[in-house]
Formats: structure tokens, sequence, C-alpha cells
């Protein structure tokens, strides 16, 4: 078995001299590579990956190498230290994997194309190119790139072409960077450029599969991203330009590439005239991502991968920091409270999760750091305490001293408290310990008790967890004045209630604004006097109240049944955000009912009750001039009218079906799911489901993509959906970076569920092989754990799962999502009979 080695500390890398020759047609590259470094010891190691090393050369000299596959290193023995330049000849090839070096397919006009591009990050770099392929390691790069080049084809890298001679691209000299932020691609492109205000050139690339109008909107939010994080940062863009390119195949959403950002199409086109407005929102927020991520991340990049939440975490924050100020209509900081807080409180709540701050033992075990809910929502929810805890202010002028004195480098996470702690005038790191080193959060219990209004907190678990007696310093932000700003201890008695309550005249409630990563739990004292106040709340706090609620029955320490009927009270809001925590809860009932059911009918004529008063006051397609919030609002109430049978709904759904019939994609985008999945549930042949795959196969446009495969997953038709998992594997109608979403569409289908989780369990090996060491791999564990709630299930589950808990970089995961699993089951169990009682 592999074994982590830090190979910097014996070969310390400055500059790199790489020319690369690839053959699309072969399929394969040869290069050659002269690293210039200090070499500490006489024996070093240099990264590789499927290479056929040919020579190893040192200062000019041949000498003496072994290649461990194992370990993926070139040992050489350079016969000296100090200063050398070991040049390394070797040939690879191309492979499907989405890694390394790579092609990605694409027809246009019925013809199948190429564009070459990579992918580094983690730890790939090694497979284009030997190197010391670890975060500290910074050098500066020289490419030089040669292929089999079509007249009027384009390549492009971290940085400007300075000349073309015999075939070969040279590029300009890089600025000090890590290997995983090298990146390049060639192929048949169109483009559009704009320049921001202080020099800095700014293109979007995509293939000639898409209209040019597609480029637009990420231009625009790339060009306004730029400078706003200039300003922000007070701190200048360090490249002279910034390309950002969407790949046709992509395994993640989207890259860093220091000056060539890549992304999935999905997360970069986007036609201008017919997208919804979620869909921009998405967008947006992944390009400012990006982009925040040239200063954090790039230009200061963690030292090693334990602290990959010093890039993802603050890039995670600054994306809604960037668009909240270039588009504040948008109220973009409610996205974060409907998907990364949710996210992060019901990850966070399982025992087993890693800690933002996680130690890495085995190489596998890095692209298994790449936990969305930790290290990406529940960072950034650390680092909004954080702001919300100095101001921006301050939090700007750390950043700024951060920068200057890591720039190029590489930090760790104490530079980062030390610095904005320095701004602040506090003892940041010692708050902040306790959230980034231990794993888990509290649940703060607000109670009366001989009336004495009291606190304490302890860590929250949705299941079985063993408490550590873990405490944590929490921003408590009270609309008290006598609660304390930071509660460290275990509880904390603020004094006489009636006077208390009398004084401040409203009732008592912490975490006003939810910006720290806790909830809460009052008594029923307290919930009662919130309940009869929640007028006065806002929409933020209204939706705290339904996610703290929800949290605490998912944990059993309130019932289930307790909860239905406060849905109602809250069911007719016009607020995106009280409509997204209604209706996550309701869908949560759906476990407690077996489909095809009275309870299930039951359920049905609660969501009909919950929605009917906002079908009609919405309707099924979006007006002119109406508010961001109805139109977020539309999709929740629409997605209860197709589950609950609404016949009014399908009715006039498949009226607007039939009137865009010829031309689909002119369905409106905005509830253009909704329409399609109608169709699939309440209308669809074989005929008709057959001609919306084909449409799913020809179309380019990624969001349209998105939902035919969410329609087309929720067929009644078996047989259908068995053809549907047939297809898996074949890349013609489903690419490999889209089969998690088809996959998990057909297992949340009752008809379609035995055919997906047969098909995962027999082909779990080609599944290793083509999207295995991606840092998205573990995620189709995760997805199974969030549908099954049987004890069948389960035990299916676990039999199939646990020989696998050797496999390093799934360890963690399948423990983690056994004990989800088994948690859901027991609240079924233990809840389903009060459940139906309340839902009927």
């Amino acid at each position: 078995m592999a074994e982590l080695v830090r190979l910097f500390n014996r070969f310390q890398p400055d500059h790199y001299d790489i020319y690369l020759d690839v053959s699309r047609s072969e399929k394969k590259f040869s290069g050659k590579t002269t690293i210039y470094g200090n070499a500490s010891e006489a024996e070093i190691g240099i990264h590789e990956k499927d290479f056929d090393v040919t020579s190893v050369s040192v200062d000019g000299t041949p000498v003496e190498f072994n290649v461990d596959n194992g370990n993926e290193v070139i040992n050489v023995s350079l016969g000296k230290t100090g200063e050398v330049a070991v040049t390394i000849e070797y040939s690879a090839k191309l492979t499907d994997t989405m890694m390394g070096i790579y092609p990605s397919y694409y027809q246009v006009n019925g013809e199948q194309k190429q564009l070459v591009g990579t992918q580094f990050e983690t730890n790939f770099a090694r497979q284009a190119f030997p190197c010391i392929d670890e975060p500290e390691a910074k050098a500066k790069f020289k490419l030089a790139l040669k292929f089999d080049e079509q007249p009027g084809e384009t390549a492009l890298a971290n940085m400007p072409e300075v000349k073309v001679e015999n075939g070969v691209h040279y590029f300009d000299e890089t600025v000090k960077m890590s290997t995983y932020l090298v990146a390049f691609a060639f192929g048949d492109m169109q483009s559009k450029m704009t320049e921001t205000k202080s020099g800095v050139k700014v293109g979007v690339f995509g293939t000639k599969a898409h209209d040019a109008k597609e480029l637009d909107f990420a231009l625009d939010i790339a060009k306004r991203s730029i400078e706003f994080f200039e300003d922000f940062y007070q701190t200048p863009y360090p490249l002279p330009h910034s390309w950002q390119l969407a790949l046709p195949d992509f395994s993640a959403g989207a890259m860093e590439n220091w000056g060539l950002v890549t992304y999935r199409e999905a997360y970069l086109l986007l036609d201008p005239d017919n997208t919804s407005f979620e869909v921009k929102q998405r967008v947006a927020t992944v390009i400012a991502h990006e982009l925040a991520h040239q200063w954090f991340g790039d230009l200061v990049t963690m030292r090693w991968w334990d602290d990959l939440w010093l890039n993802e975490s603050f890039a995670n924050m600054m994306e809604y920091i960037a668009i909240d100020a270039i588009e504040p209509s948008w109220n973009i900081w409610e996205v974060f409270q409907t998907t990364d807080v949710p996210a992060a409180l019901k990850r966070d709540a399982v025992d087993g999760v890693q800690s933002v701050h996680v130690e890495v033992h085995h190489p596998a075990e890095i692209d298994a750091l790449f936990d969305g809910a930790i290290v990406y929502a529940k960072g950034a929810r650390m680092l909004v305490m954080v702001r919300a805890l100095i101001g921006d202010d301050a939090l700007r002028e750390g950043l700024k001293n951060y920068f200057a004195a890591h720039k190029y480098g590489n930090a760790a996470g104490a530079d980062l408290w030390d610095a904005l702690g320095k701004a602040a005038g506090m003892d940041l790191g010692k708050i902040m310990e306790s959230w980034l080193e231990q794993p888990g959060y509290p649940v703060v219990n607000a109670y009366v008790e001989d009336n004495r209004l009291k606190l304490d907190q302890k860590q929250f678990f949705t299941g079985e967890g063993k408490d550590e007696g873990r405490r944590w310093q929490i921003p408590l932000n009270a609309n008290y004045d006598q609660a304390p700003d930071i509660f460290s201890e275990e509880t904390v008695d603020l004094g006489d209630y009636q006077e208390l309550r009398k004084l401040n005249g409203k009732p008592f409630r912490v975490n006003v604004g939810n910006n720290s990563h806790f909830i809460v739990k009052y008594d029923d004292t307290l919930q009662e006097d919130i309940l009869n106040d929640a007028d006065n709340l806002s929409p933020i706090d209204k939706m705290q109240l339904l996610q703290d609620l929800r949290l605490l029955a998912e944990a059993k320490q309130v019932s289930y049944a307790d909860v239905v009927p406060v849905l109602k009270q809250f069911a007719d809001s016009e607020s995106n955000v009280i409509n997204d925590s209604v209706y996550t809860l309701a869908n949560n009932l759906k476990k407690f009912v077996e489909p095809g059911t009275e309870d299930e009918d039951n359920l049905k004529n609660l969501f009909r009750q919950l929605s009917d008063k906002q079908l009609e006051r919405l309707g099924l397609v979006s007006v002119d001039g109406e508010s961001n919030n109805d139109k977020l609002t539309r999709p929740y109430i629409l997605g209860a009218a197709l589950y609950d049978d609404n016949k009014d709904f399908a009715e006039a759904a498949h009226a607007i079906f039939q009137d865009h019939q010829s031309n689909l994609l002119s369905l409106p985008a905005d509830t253009r799911v909704y329409i399609l999945a109608n169709e699939m549930k309440n209308y669809s042949n074989a005929e008709e489901f057959d001609s919306l795959v084909e449409e799913y196969k020809q179309s380019t446009d990624p969001s349209y993509k998105q939902d035919i495969c969410a329609a087309v997953t929720l067929t009644k038709d078996a047989k259908l959906l068995g053809k549907l998992v047939a297809n898996f594997e074949d890349s013609s109608v489903v690419k490999p970076q889209d089969l998690r979403a088809w996959f998990s569409g057909v297992l949340r289908n009752p008809a379609g569920q035995q055919f997906a989780w047969d098909w995962i369990r027999n082909e779990w090996q080609w599944l290793e092989d083509t999207v295995g060491g991606d840092m998205e791999f573990a995620t189709f564990i995760t997805v199974i754990a969030n549908i099954f709630h049987t004890r069948t299930r389960l035990d299916e589950f676990k039999a199939f799962f646990e020989p696998k808990l050797d496999t390093p970089g799934l360890t963690r995961e399948i423990k983690m999502d056994t004990r989800a699993i088994t948690s859901t089951v027991e609240l079924v169990e233990s809840e389903k009979d009060a459940v139906r009682s309340a839902i009927k």
C-alpha cells in the first residue's frame, strides 16, 4: 500500500521547463521536463504516474533511476546535493478519467470533436509532467506545447502565448505557484473578451457547439468579480489575464487554475434569454468562487492538504460577498441560508464526521478531504461567523496584511487567524480553534428553570453519537444584552426570566440572523412565546426556527408529529427562504409513509393544503415584474403540486407542454423542469420517453439537459427506468460527469430504485475504474444514504459496503453513511405511527 511521503523535504524546485507533444489521434503524449532546484539530499524522489520513463539526467549527465509505481515516484541518484537541473524524458497515454491531460468529447453538426484540457487538483499534475506534486513546492513554469493541430485551433495556458515556432506554442513564464494550479487546453474554440478597469484581460472560452450569446453572462460576472476582489482585498490581480474555459467533460464543478479557470459547461455557459433566475445565481456564485481563489488559494496557498479549508471555505464565503456587492437585488445570502447552511448542519451532526482541519495519512485521503458540506459549507459558515464578529473593516485590513505577508508562498490556518485577529484587536485563534479542530457543532438549550433563564451547550447528533464533552466558543448573537457575546461554558444563568422578558419586551432568542454554526432548542415556554410573536420575525429567523425544529426532530429531541402542525403557520409566506424550510420539512415526511398507501394519500393532502393558495397566487409561469422571491418560490409550489397529483396543475402543465412540443427548449426555463416532469409522470409513453432521452443526447444547453434528467427519472414505467439504467455505462447517452445525477434520480424513484441499486452493486468495479480517484467519487455512497430509510435497505447497504471499509478514501464515508441510514431507520420505526396520525 502506498505511503504518504513528502518529497519536498529532499528536493525544492525553483523552475520547470516543460515540453509536451500531444497526439489526440493516437491518444498519447511524450514529454521532456527539466526541473531546476535545490537538493537537500543526494537521493531524491520526483512524482510521476503511469509514465514510461526513458531517461533521467542531472546537469546534462545520465544518472541511475528507478520508478516506484506503487508510490508514484521516480527515485533519482543525483550524486551530489545543492543546486541541480534534473531532466526527465517520458511518454504516457491520454485517458478518459477527467484527470491529468484528457480529451473532452462533443459534437458540432453531427461531427465528433475533442477539446483537450487538464485537471491537476489534487495530485494529478504528476500524470502530465514529473514534478514535486505538493502544494508547498511552489515554482515557476515555462510551458512549450505541441499537438496535432488543425487550422483555426486555439491553445490556452496560465500565461499568455509568446510565440509559435514549428508548430510549438510557447507560453510566458508563470509566477511562483503550486503544481496543481498549472493548466492548459487546446482545440477548436470560440471566445469573448473584455478588460477590467485595472487592465486585466478577461475572456470566456467554449466550444463552437454553443451559441455565442451563451458566453455573455459569464464574461460580465467575471469582469465585475475581479474588479470587486481587487478592491475588497486591496491587492491587485497578479496576472495579465483571466481566462474562463468551459470543458464538455469535467468531473468537478470548476477549478481555480491560476489565469485559466476551467468549468463544467453547466456552471459557465447559459442562454441569457431563457435561463432560470436560480441557474443564473448558481453560475454567478461559481464564477465568483473560482475568482476569489485567484488570491485565496493561488496567490497564497495552504502549506499542506490538511488546511484545504483555507482555500475552499474562504472562497465559499467570498462568492456570496462578491455577488451580493455586484448584484445586491439578488439577496444572494438567502441562497447561502438555503443551500450551504442546511448541508453543513445535516452532515456535521453525524458522529464520525471530519473536522474542518483534518490530518492526512494516506494519498487517497487527500481527495476524500473534499467534503462539500464540511470544508466548503461548514468552513464558510465558520468564516461568516468570524465576519459577523470582527466586521468588514477588520476583515479587509487583515486580508490585505495576510496577502502581503504570504504572497507567492504558503500559509497555515494560524497565519490567517493571526492576521485577522491583529486587525480586529482580539485573540481570534483562541475563539476559532474549537470550530476548526473539533468535528460537529453544539445545540444550545434555552430553558426556564425555577424562573431562571438558562443556557447550556452540548454536541448535537442526529443519530447515535459518543458525547466526548466537547465545548465551543459560541458567538451567541442573542437579542437580550444580558447574554454573553461568547458562550464558552457548559451552562450559564442569565437571571430572573420574568424580569428579563419584561425589560426586553420581546421573546428571548439566540443566533439572531443565523450566522453562527449551532442550533437552538427552546423549551415549551420560550418556544410558544416565539411562535406567538412570529409575525415580528424576519424571514431568515422564521426559516431558522423551522430548520432547527427539523433537525431536532431528526435527532428525536422533539417529536416529528409535533412539528407537522407548525408547517401550516408558515405555508402562505411570500419569502423564498421560509418556503424552502417549509418544503424541506414537508418532503422529509415522505420517509414515514409507504408509496401507494392511504398514509401517502394523507401526506399528499397535506401538501395540497400547504400549496394550493400559493399555486393560485403564482400560477405556472413567471410574469414580467414579479419579485425574485416569487421566481424562487414557484419551484417549491410546483414540486408540491406534482407530488400531490394536483389535477389542475397536471392539465395546465400538459397544455403548456403541447404548446411547445415542437421546440421543448423554448419552454420557460424557470418552470421547464416541472412541465417536463409532469409529462413524464402523468402522460408519457415509451415513444415520448425515448424522444426526450434523444433530446438530452443532442442538446448543448446544460440547464436544459439537467431538466431532462430530473424529468425522465420520474417516470412510473419500471421498464423504461430499467432501460435507462442499462445505458448508464454508455457515455454517448450519459457522460460520466453526469452519472451521479441520473443514478440519484432513478434510485429515488420507487419504480426504479431496485434497478439503480442492483446496477451500482454489480458495476462497482466499472464505476471505480471510470471515476474512482476523483474527489467526488465517494458522493455516490452519500447519495444512497440520503435516500435509503428501511431496515431491509440498511442491511443490504451494510452487506455491500462493509467489506470495502478498508478502501483508502472511502472508510469515513462508509462509516458515516451507515450511521446516517441507521439513525433514519430508527427514527422512522419509532415515530411513524405518531407522524402518520399527525399528517392525517
